[in-house]
């Protein structure tokens, strides 16, 4: 998660310098990162999360949200981040990201899903979904970060930071490609992805 969050923050650090001094969007942010806390918290401590962790519920997820792309990515592009992005854009989008929480719906999947629903184009669509990203990976690079100190390993020290090291490389060419992808086609090939591996996973669970 760490390795992650420094590549985010390091593709997009003309971006986040930027929404850093406006606050109005760091608001957004905000909102759009709510819902999934105390809902992510409940799922968690109440074990649901590990009812929902079956090959089944894996396989429709990926098929039900595959199929949900497609359709979001056929959206009229109506709406721009820097004048239309509102509070209610945003939190329409954190509730969608809520749906994250269970297996088989990937988190920038459902964000930029909503982000088409609501006639962003892709790019400004991804954007928004890596920015969301953000706090998430945050909170979770912090407990990372506490559980390795508080295990006191030298040797789980140099394999965290090795892990780190090629998180931040793999997690930033991803990025790079990806933002390069959609800048010049749709979303079609990570929707047959999606929906070859459900079929895969649901023929598993149902042959």
């Amino acid at each position: 998660h760490l390795g992650s969050l420094i590549a985010i923050i390091v593709y997009f650090r003309n971006d986040l310098f930027h929404v850093i001094k406006n606050k109005k969007f760091l608001i957004k942010i905000f909102i759009g990162t709510v819902p999934i806390i105390p809902v992510g918290y409940i799922i968690y401590q109440t074990g649901l999360i590990d009812q929902l962790r079956s090959l089944e519920v894996i396989g429709w997820m990926t098929l039900i949200f595959g199929i949900l792309l497609y359709v979001s990515d056929r959206s009229k592009v109506s709406k721009k981040i820097d004048t239309e992005f509102t509070n209610k854009s945003a939190l329409f989008i954190g509730l969608f990201q809520v749906l994250a929480l269970i297996p088989g719906v990937s988190r920038s999947g459902i964000t930029i899903t909503s982000g088409r629903m609501l006639g962003f184009n892709r790019f400004d669509s991804a954007k928004i979904s890596f920015f969301l990203s953000i706090p998430t990976l945050t909170a979770a690079s912090l407990i990372g970060i506490y559980n390795v100190y508080r295990e006191g390993s030298a040797e789980l020290n140099f394999l965290a930071i090795v892990a780190v090291i090629f998180s931040f490389i793999f997690s930033y060419v991803t990025i790079a490609l990806f933002f390069n992808f959609i800048k010049k086609f749709n979303l079609n090939i990570f929707i047959i992805y999606r929906i070859a591996l459900s079929l895969f996973i649901l023929g598993i669970v149902y042959l």
